[in-house]
């Protein structure tokens, strides 16, 4: 694990990127970040997470580091024992974590409640929709950092991922006061979805389809996704949230609901 920092004394804001090996944008982000850094009014930390996992280009190396917060220090698990380390160094932080996905191409935000930190922060970021996870967040980094803002920034591995996740830095720090460099206008109409369970797949198959769009309803009979041309249909109306054909093993994403807009 990588830490860097911006600013003199002891930082109470830190963004995160490379939790996952084969999502590279948040480690390319922050070194844009850093390569031309903006002045700040406070001390900011930059954390490049799983450097071993980015090296061999996997998601982990023995189990999903977004799964076992808050993680054990004295595992023989390299991940479990990461997980500690990142869960004291993010202790009292405001975080933003920087990920990517195989199932939209723009930029959504993910949070464990709308609180008055992302009431403030998400609507002055580049963002299409917020996704509230409460009650989802067993293991994940949420678990141990609940005021962090997850910020899915593209498609993996790919330049417009990594160049959104070094423009959603700057916004977030903008949106904090630490910089003062431009933020959009305030998006007063952002979305907010709750997520909900799972939508299996057969993780046998050898093809799979999905028909339907990320955040656009779905309505109860509707054909969802198909597993060796076996279709799935809605039981019910729902919104998909990171649904795709390839980015999940057993999951072909998750079912939302629309709540509300965050204002």
């Amino acid at each position: 694990m990588r830490v860097e920092q911006l600013g003199e004394g002891e930082p109470d804001i830190a963004v995160v990127g490379g939790i996952h090996g084969d999502e590279p944008c948040g480690r390319n982000g922050i070194e844009a970040v850093l390569s031309d850094p903006p002045a700040v009014s406070q001390p900011v930390k930059f954390i490049v997470v799983n450097e071993r996992a980015l090296a061999a280009g996997e998601r982990y190396l023995e189990l999903d580091l977004n799964r076992v917060f808050p993680g054990d220090p004295g595992s023989d698990v390299y991940e479990m024992r990461l997980a500690a380390e990142l869960a004291e160094e993010l202790q009292g932080c405001t975080v933003l974590s920087l990920h990517s996905t195989q199932s939209y191409d723009g930029m959504f935000a993910l949070v464990d409640e709308i609180t008055d930190l992302a009431r403030e922060v998400c609507p002055r970021l580049s963002v299409d929709a917020v996704v509230r996870t409460k009650g989802n967040n067993e293991g994940r980094l949420f678990s141990v950092a609940p005021s962090a803002i997850e910020i899915e920034c593209g498609y993996q591995g790919s330049p417009e991922a990594a160049a959104n996740a070094e423009q959603v830095i700057r916004e977030f720090l903008a949106a904090l006061d630490v910089t003062d460099e431009p933020s959009p206008v305030r998006n007063e109409s952002l979305p907010v979805f709750q997520l909900g369970g799972p939508i299996p797949k057969d993780a046998a198959a050898d093809e799979y389809e999905v028909f339907v769009q990320n955040f656009q309803e779905v309505a109860a009979g509707d054909p969802i996704a198909a597993a060796d041309g076996e279709t799935i249909y809605a039981d019910e109306t729902f919104h998909p949230v990171l649904l795709s054909a390839e980015g999940y093993r057993d999951v072909f994403g998750y079912m939302g609901s629309h709540v509300g807009t965050l204002d």
